[in-house]
């Protein structure tokens, strides 16, 4: 068998594989003959057909799977001998034989060679999250607000009230939709509306009429509203002002706590603080080892890679939306640039593994199980449940892996501790 195989691209290859057409002819004339001896003609009895009737009946139907199980295995035979690495499934291409050989191509991509570099040069932050009472007192205010009272106030509105309203915006005396409203509620100072809007239900009283002139920003997600003006048609037809329950053991037991009173619930509430703010640390992290590592080491992807994520990715959307009609599905194009970044990613994480041998042992797969369950109420038996079965584990694996290779790029690229209030860490960006 002689294979040539040309660089068609970066990371793109074509095969060439040329045999002798008797390799070919022998296994087919050996089906055949298998063939004769089992199969059930009219008018012959079984193993006494002829050779010739049977290569009629049944010789194409042999060659093509005769030829396609020598592509299959030639092929996997003249990767390994050349040392390929391919990415996904090849196109395979038969040419015309020429009575002495049988020929085909293959083209597929291949897996980059990665050779990693400048990790000591990967910045990350050890950030460490204080949660002081303040930021307690302001969650539990916050709670409070959740179920808050409203009651309705003779007075004038002020910031901070709650005022229901009817209204009717025209733009040169013509509606547009998203324009109109009936006992909508407004939270004065709660950016809810824009601004000139909500400006303007400052100082009003139940029973008011009032024309507003509102200005859409030039960046307004509307395109067809954004830098118009408008005028709005308001009627006000209540005003109402926040009470708050107070904090009490009557309010505290809608959150489950029936012993240890205020004190019980301040706990509980910096326990799920805290836990919220690790969980937004693993992202920072792992968002900042990504970067640093992409960034250090820009590579190639093979484009069968890249589509796979984005079908993946464009099937998570869909998930989420509820959706099953492909048609109606976001654009798959949408997902380019993600998907090239997740593929890019795992292809240096996976090298970077295999570089520094690491490898998650059964204590750390049992942790991570045991986090996965922590939120059910029966976690010791799913626990149980998940680490005897191997399929569930084999998909946890590389899940504890990828968080180990993370942990080696902070503890061995150039990170600095980073001090930061609750309330900051958590109101910014990643």
């Amino acid at each position: 068998m002689d294979v040539i195989v040309e660089t068609t691209g970066t990371l793109e290859r074509r095969m060439r594989v040329e045999m002798p057409i008797t390799t070919i002819n022998q296994q087919i004339d050996s089906r055949l003959k298998s063939v004769g001896q089992t199969a059930k003609l009219k008018g012959f009895r079984p193993g006494k057909v002829p050779a010739k009737v049977v290569k009629q009946r049944y010789g194409r139907q042999v060659r093509e799977e005769v030829v396609g199980e020598v592509l299959q295995k030639s092929y996997a035979k003249a990767i390994t001998e050349q040392g390929l690495k391919p990415a996904g499934q090849p196109k395979i291409e038969a040419e015309d034989d020429n009575g002495k050989t049988f020929l085909f191509t293959a083209t597929f991509e291949v897996m980059p060679d990665i050779e990693l570099k400048d990790l000591e040069k990967i910045k990350t932050d050890k950030v460490n999250v204080t949660i002081a009472d303040t930021d307690i007192d302001e969650m539990i205010l916050n709670l409070r607000k959740q179920k808050a009272i409203w009651d309705s106030v003779d007075r004038k509105s002020a910031k901070g009230d709650r005022v229901v309203i009817d209204f009717v915006g025209k733009i040169k005396g013509n509606s547009f939709p998203g324009g109109e409203g009936k006992e909508f509620p407004v939270l004065l100072g709660s950016g809810q509306m824009l601004p000139d809007f909500e400006k303007g239900l400052i100082g009003v009283s139940a029973g008011d009429e009032k024309t507003l002139k509102v200005k859409f920003p030039k960046d307004y997600h509307s395109q067809e509203l954004a830098g118009n003006k408008a005028d709005f048609t308001v009627n006000i037809h209540k005003v109402e002002e926040e009470n708050l329950p107070e904090l009490d053991d009557k309010f505290i037991k809608d959150f489950n706590i029936s012993d240890g009173g205020v004190d019980q619930f301040k706990d509980d509430i910096r326990e799920n603080m805290n836990r919220e703010a690790e969980q937004k640390v693993k992202i920072v992290e792992r968002e900042q080892a990504m970067n640093g590592l992409l960034k250090a080491n820009p590579i190639e992807i093979p484009q069968v890679l890249k589509y796979q994520e984005m079908q993946a990715m464009q099937q998570e959307a869909m998930q989420r939306m509820g959706l099953d009609d492909i048609n109606k599905a976001p654009n798959i194009e949408n997902f380019s640039d993600s998907a090239e970044k997740r593929v890019a990613f795992g292809l240096l994480l996976n090298q970077l593994v295999i570089d520094k041998g690491i490898e998650a042992d059964d204590k750390m797969l049992r942790i991570q199980v045991e986090e996965l369950c922590a939120g059910y109420e029966n976690a010791d038996d799913m626990i149980d449940m998940y680490i005897k079965n191997p399929q569930v584990m084999q998909q946890i694996k590389p899940m504890v892996v990828e968080k180990l290779a993370i942990k080696w790029i902070i503890e061995n690229g150039s990170s600095k501790s980073k001090k930061i209030s609750f309330k900051n860490f958590m109101n910014s960006s990643l």
